[in-house]
This record gives C-alpha cells, sequence and structure tokens, in this order.
C-alpha cells in the first residue's frame, strides 16, 4: 500500500492513538510503531504520509517527553485532534466481574479508574500501554486478570467488556496532534487558526515577561504555555506555547516580532484550523 494512504501512531492495534487515527482518517491504513522516534522515522522514509502524536490529556496533563521530540521531528502540524477516551473493563470469555483478581493497563489509565479499582477491590498491576495490557490478557486467558483499553483493543484481541466508560472523570479527553512533512498554510479567513511555537528566552532579567509582553499588547490570546528543560542544563529552558491566529495577521505578527526580539531561538511548528472541540470543552473564565 502506497506510503500516502498510511498513517503512523506510537503503540499497538488496538491503543488509543490507533482509534484517534480511525477517526480522523477512516480511509487511511493505521501503521503501528514502537517508540515516538520510529513514529516520525517513517514519515521520513516516506512508509507513511502522516503520524498521529498525543500531545496531553485533560487528566494525566501532557504527553512524557513529547515536548523534547517535537521541535526536532523535523515534521510540521497540520491538525489537531480531540479524542475522548472511553476505557473498558476487558476480560477473556467467560470471565465475570467477581472473579477478578488483577487488573493490567498503562500508569495513566489505571490512575484514571480508581475508583473501579476501590470498588471491586483487585489489584493495580502497570503495564507498558493500554493495548499490550489487552493483548497479553487475551493470551493469557486467565478469568481472573482483566484489563483497562479501548473498545478497538476489545475488538481486535477477542476480549469481553465485562464494564463500559469505567473512567472516573467524563471529560477525559487527549488532544493529538497530525503531523506530516510538508506545512499548510489554512486561509487566515477561513475560521479558527492555532499557531504552535517553541522557543528560548535570552539569560536575561525579565527575559520571558518582555518576551510575552507583546500577545497581551496586541491582543493575541496565549491558550498555552510550558517550559521544559534542554539538555539536562538548569539554566537552558525551552517554552512550548500556542496561540490563537495566524502568523500573517498583523496582530500576531507584531507579537511574533517581539517575542523574537527577546528570544534567542523562535520556531514555528505548524499553523493548523483549530478544532470545534476547543469550543465545547468546559471553561472556567
Amino acid at each position: 500500500m502506497a506510503a500516502a494512504t498510511k498513517i503512523a501512531f506510537q503503540g499497538l492495534p488496538g491503543a488509543y492513538s490507533d482509534m484517534a487515527c480511525r477517526t480522523v482518517h477512516p480511509e487511511m491504513e493505521t501503521l503501528p510503531c514502537k517508540a515516538f522516534e520510529d513514529v516520525f522515522q517513517t514519515v521520513h522514509d516516506g512508509e507513511a504520509g502522516l503520524a498521529m502524536i498525543p500531545i496531553e490529556n485533560s487528566v494525566a496533563g501532557r504527553v512524557a517527553d513529547i515536548h523534547h521530540l517535537l521541535p526536532d521531528s523535523g515534521l510540521h502540524i497540520i491538525a489537531e485532534h480531540f479524542q475522548r477516551v472511553n476505557h473498558r473493563l476487558l476480560a477473556p470469555t467467560g470471565a465475570t466481574i467477581e472473579g477478578l483478581r488483577t487488573l493490567r493497563s498503562h500508569v495513566h489509565a489505571l490512575s484514571q479508574v480508581r475508583k473501579l479499582i476501590r470498588e471491586l477491590d483487585i489489584e493495580p498491576i502497570v503495564h507498558a500501554d493500554t493495548a499490550g495490557a489487552a493483548r497479553d490478557v487475551a493470551a493469557e486467558g486467565d478469568p481472573t486478570v482483566a484489563a483497562i483499553a479501548s473498545e478497538l483493543a476489545g475488538e481486535i484481541y477477542g476480549l469481553e467488556a465485562l464494564r463500559s466508560d469505567v473512567e472516573d472523570d467524563e471529560h477525559n479527553t487527549t488532544r493529538f496532534l497530525v503531523m506530516a512533512k510538508d506545512p499548510i498554510d489554512p486561509p487566515s479567513d477561513d475560521g479558527p487558526v492555532v499557531t504552535t511555537f517553541v522557543f528560548r528566552v535570552r539569560n536575561v532579567p525579565a527575559a520571558l515577561y518582555k518576551s510575552l509582553g507583546g500577545f497581551a499588547t496586541n491582543g493575541v490570546n496565549m491558550t498555552k504555555l510550558e517550559s521544559y528543560m534542554v539538555g539536562g542544563a538548569f539554566v537552558a529552558t525551552e517554552f512550548y506555547a500556542d496561540i490563537d491566529g495566524h502568523p500573517d495577521e498583523t496582530p500576531v505578527r507584531l507579537a511574533l516580532e517581539e517575542l523574537g526580539f527577546f528570544s534567542r531561538e523562535v520556531r514555528i511548528l505548524g499553523v493548523y484550523p483549530a478544532h470545534p472541540h476547543r469550543w465545547d470543552a468546559p471553561a472556567n473564565g
């Protein structure tokens, strides 16, 4: 199958990233990869046309390490997707809730079903990923062992759903980024646009405060700002940011110019259409 018809993700078949791929691009074949670096490489090597990367979860927070990998991936963000996480309690055929003794899943998934674990009084066991937990539970066929994973994982590995939607929080949602070798340039007058970039401020007093001042004075809304260490140095910090608007719009252009004046480096990772979920999600302000 041609690379243009494949979309790569990190994990095993049945992972939530796999579900996100099938939701956004049902016409494409999903391509599982062992690590995020492998996902990026498959696109670079022409084995896949797109990559689906989880960036953050509404319960667990940001995905570990991904902010370090995105700037050097060599790919561009072309879209975002918000995937609702609906956990299933999956077990081998014939298993009963009363007979369960242990529960396997990714550490984040287990932390999202604490109420279920207390209710059933079962032992949680951390697994590398949700789909892998489902695969192993199916292979062992032990009716006392269950997994927390997706409906898709249950279908792929032949497990029964003893309960559905067992997550503690109804808002449990993961934000994904769709990435490609070539950037896109969505028209600024064709609906809301998000611009994602990374930057490092100069090592001078109040540099971060001054670098962000242009967004306030130009009325540009910054929806995300996160910092992370670079190269293990405590004095080298890189920032990841999302803003509303297109770089061609005057307020955004002026804000980015001011940011560049106080920064050592500014790199735009993508300019892409804002997903409608941004306005469906609960807000505090």
